[in-house]
């Protein structure tokens, strides 16, 4: 027999349950609390869920136990072996949540895995949903992040009350979709990101001022959102993370596995990045690969 959907979220019955509160999830839980929903986090390090508790958050001690006082389950982790763990494992997620209940996988990750999810989901009952988002810390603390959405589409309309509140979802079809999605945005953003600094540094050797050329260029066809957002950055040499550069490999790395010749070069960068330690900095830090292969400091 067909389960029925779940019920319709709201702020005061639904009960949210959250995995991972780095650099961006704490930010987009931090908004959800705000929205007046009753959340529950999840954390190997106590340390980080402090700020979220004075904001009202509960705290569960394993993933299971998250899931049995949650209606709908949040992750955004590091890697989709965290996401296998977390979701499928003995003491995971899916091992505790009530028939009904929904699971939404924001971690950018593999497509194979989140129909994997989705098909175990269903086996017990429950829903799953791929959700990973684009916009980086300052997406999550404006709530304005880019969310693409994986999964029944009736169930992702359903979720959009809680949804909206980090960004705007965009349904791009069926379990898996929303990861596809993620991966082809990684695959522009990283050549985006190498055109920038490659310009920036034929600019710097051309003895150009390079703010001044930034704002001479903005205005025209080289002119986007990674400019905006990582061009004075680069010039600055503010590597601060907005997203880790070795998550750009880790992106990088599952769509190269298709033929993508541009993104196996973006790679290539960005793992140089990892080469040199500083896989940890921001994404905007590829400038500084750039720069040592055209003898700059």
């Amino acid at each position: 027999m067909e389960t029925p959907y779940p019920k319709l979220i709201d702020p005061s019955k639904t009960r949210i349950g959250w995995i991972g509160i780095g650099i961006m999830g704490s930010a987009m839980v931090s908004h959800i609390i705000a929205a007046g929903y009753l959340v529950t986090v999840y954390a190997r390090d106590l340390r980080k869920t402090k700020d979220l508790l004075t904001k009202g958050a509960r705290i569960a001690n394993s993933p299971k136990e998250l899931a049995e006082m949650s209606d709908v389950v949040f992750t955004i982790v590091g890697n989709s072996n965290d996401v296998r763990s977390l979701l499928l494992g003995e003491d995971g997620v899916l091992s505790g949540l009530k028939p009904g209940g929904v699971t939404v996988d924001m971690t950018s990750s593999k497509p194979e895995l989140a129909r994997e999810i989705h098909a175990e989901a269903r086996k017990r009952n429950c829903w799953a949903v791929d959700a990973p988002v684009s916009g980086g810390d300052a997406g999550a603390r404006e709530g304005k992040l880019g969310i693409f959405a994986g999964g029944d589409s009736e169930i992702v309309e359903k979720l959009s009350p809680v949804m909206k509140n980090m960004g705007t979802v965009s349904y791009m079809g069926g379990a898996g979709s929303g990861q596809s999605c993620k991966i082809g945005n990684q695959i522009a953003a990283a050549s985006n990101l190498v055109g920038l600094a490659e310009g920036i540094v034929f600019a710097e050797k051309a003895g150009l001022d390079t703010v001044k050329w930034l704002e001479a260029v903005k205005d025209g066809a080289a002119g986007s959102a990674v400019m905006r957002l990582f061009g004075e950055m680069m010039v600055k040499r503010d590597y601060k993370a907005t997203g880790f550069a070795e998550y750009m490999v880790k992106d990088l790395g599952m769509a190269a596995e298709a033929a993508m010749p541009g993104a196996a070069l973006s790679k290539q960068l960005f793992t140089g990045m990892v080469a040199n330690g500083d896989g940890k900095l921001g994404i905007q830090g590829v400038v500084s690969v750039i720069k040592r292969l055209n003898g700059l400091s």
